[in-house]
């Protein structure tokens, strides 16, 4: 008997599972990254939401060590939900998955505070690569972004990719998102929860930044953008 004790003593303790908590509106994604995360030895999901709102309600109680989110979600975007779960739980890092092209998001993603991004035509393998990598401290992107953020980060000037989007603040990138689903400036200002007076100098800001000369070309430009990102 005291010897099955001493034995028992005597064993390591079992390695604690890394905790994930997945934000995206779709549940068959949802479900497809819980089977691929909980069949891992060093990991599982600890809780899952729809949205942001659902997210930052229920985040606190599940005390996951990272947040793996989508960027485009009804109501409060994904780069709000980034900024709000840094300030209100620091400690927890973000990896983002998304459909969107990375030379679109990921830089702007990263300084909202997301440790990393990674498209979703990504196969599992890299998947499970970027959840470690983010959980171990360091930044994931692809390979070819990672030059680019380093190139313009260490100074050089290497044009970007959609560059006059890319001067956007994050705030006009989402006013110019919702013109893209063909939202009123009283609809955009209801989902970002500001006045469509706001909303106005925002599109006058876009337009003028994008070189456009009418609103009407604004919105044609936003709905044809926002349908190129649709197939991707």
């Amino acid at each position: 008997m005291a010897q099955r004790l001493k034995a028992r003593q005597a064993r390591p303790p079992a390695a604690r599972h890394r905790r994930i908590f997945i934000v995206d509106d779709h549940p068959i994604t949802r479900h497809g990254l819980t089977q691929l995360i909980n069949n891992e030895p060093d990991l599982m999901v600890c809780g899952e939401a729809e949205s942001s709102r659902q997210a930052l309600a229920l985040i606190k109680s599940r005390e996951p060590d990272l947040l793996l989110a989508d960027i485009t979600m009804p109501g409060k975007s994904g780069l709000e939900l980034i900024k709000d779960v840094r300030a209100l739980h620091p400690a927890i890092s973000i990896l983002v998955l998304s459909m969107h092209d990375e030379t679109i998001y990921a830089e702007r993603v990263i300084r909202a505070g997301a440790r990393g991004y990674i498209m979703k035509s990504e196969g599992g393998a890299k998947m499970l690569d970027a959840i470690r990598t983010v959980l171990g401290g360091r930044v994931y992107v692809s390979e070819h972004l990672s030059d680019q953020l380093l190139d313009r980060f260490s100074g050089r000037r290497v044009p970007a990719p959609n560059s006059a989007l890319g001067t956007l603040t994050d705030r006009e990138f989402e006013v110019f998102q919702n013109l893209g689903q063909g939202l009123t400036s009283h609809e955009i200002g209801r989902e970002l929860h500001v006045s469509p007076k706001t909303v106005d100098t925002h599109r006058l800001h876009i337009k003028q930044k994008l070189g456009l000369r009418t609103m009407p070309e604004l919105i044609k430009y936003a709905v044809r953008w926002g349908a190129t990102q649709e197939l991707i």
